[in-house]
């Protein structure tokens, strides 16, 4: 059996899916990606059996297949080809021969038939959401997801639609970060996704304003994306009650540049405690001091000019806490709020608090 596409119709649907196959599988069949070709339609998938990547793209061709092929190696071989060149699969027995121009590789195929499907359950609610929304409420969230903690529902991104708003919320339990829209279906939906499912989310969304389908069943989420469907499982658990971790509006309010500040605790962190990266917020009337120390007693000294007007407080942080919050802040102008020396901070854009963040202090 041979099939005939251009390099660019594989190489495009490859790029959406190959960010799913991990480098090391316990099982074989899923380092490989499974090619269907059916009705003038080329359909590729990929899965680790939590994640599914499914795309569809159109191509010319009268064959029937369905096979699966090593997803890394033929990604590189598809980049290694010149743009705009001809490709030309031969199946035999369980090789897959590969020719465009002069060069010729032959790769060793797996049974269709053995690839796994991820079986969703029938749908409980279904919904869409621009693209764009969806994309910056994971950009604005995901950072703050814990990696590998024994509490396995904080390893992943809360997504919760209800009272008009859409949210995402995640934290490691030392910061949270939340971020929501307005919505106006009335939904009452809280999944937990996966940590890899939001990161490769993440990837494939666009800045379009084109609606994405969602379908959310009791252990799996659906989402359409143009030509690919995503479908991943859902962390079976109870997340932490996130209400009750914002905390309650201050006086001691901060007005600073965000960019002025980013700066200023990059540099004192070079000189924080690499093991606890701990940094001194030192604030009075106007004045904001960044104070680091290491274990060699060397020292760092930052101070910038802010607006606050409250009590003089000194409050440690974890530095690098600060500059994650800051970096996914695109606001010239950012909102402190502080409590007490024993009390978590709240940041957020002057003027628009649709993505909020908590940094709890430390002892230093």
């Amino acid at each position: 059996m041979k099939i005939k596409l251009s390099r660019d119709a594989l190489l495009k649907p490859l790029a959406q899916v190959g960010g799913v196959v991990e480098r090391r599988q316990t099982l074989p069949i899923l380092s490989n990606v499974l090619i269907k070709i059916e009705n003038s339609e080329l359909v590729i998938t990929a899965t680790d059996l939590e994640v599914e990547l499914k795309t569809k793209t159109n191509i010319e061709s009268d064959v029937e297949q369905e096979f699966t092929l090593p997803a890394r190696k033929l990604i590189d071989i598809c980049k290694a080809l010149p743009a705009d060149s001809d490709l030309q699969i031969d199946l035999k027995d369980e090789r897959a021969t590969l020719t465009s121009g002069r060069s010729r590789f032959t790769l060793s195929t797996l049974p269709a038939q053995d690839f796994p499907a991820i079986e969703a359950s029938m749908s409980n609610e279904q919904f869409s959401i621009p693209s764009n929304v969806l994309k910056r409420l994971i950009e604005k969230t995901q950072f703050a997801m814990a990696q590998q903690d024994v509490r396995y529902y904080l390893n992943g991104m809360l997504l919760e639609a209800k009272e008009g708003k859409i949210r995402t919320v995640a934290t490691d339990g030392h910061r949270l970060a939340l971020s929501e829209a307005g919505f106006d279906k009335s939904l009452d939906i809280e999944v937990i996704l996966p940590r890899k499912a939001v990161l490769e989310l993440g990837r494939i969304l666009t800045d379009s304003e084109e609606n994405v389908q969602i379908e959310v069943s009791s252990n799996h989420v659906k989402i359409d994306i143009g030509n690919v469907s995503f479908t991943t499982k859902l962390i079976d658990g109870k997340y932490p009650d996130y209400r009750g971790v914002l905390p309650r509006s201050t006086d001691n309010k901060i007005e600073a540049d965000r960019e002025e500040m980013r700066h200023a605790l990059q540099r004192a962190s070079i000189l924080s405690n690499e093991k606890y990266r701990g940094i001194r917020f030192k604030v009075s009337t106007n004045t904001l001091e960044l104070l680091a120390h290491n274990p060699e007693q060397e020292e760092a000294e930052e101070e910038i000019a802010v607006e606050y007007s409250g009590d003089d407080l000194t409050i440690g942080f974890n530095v690098g806490y600060l500059i994650d919050v800051l970096s996914v802040i695109s606001a010239e102008k950012i909102h402190i709020e502080l409590g007490d020396v024993n009390s978590s901070c709240l940041i957020y854009a002057a003027g628009n608090n649709e993505s909020r963040y908590v940094v709890m202090p430390m002892r230093l």
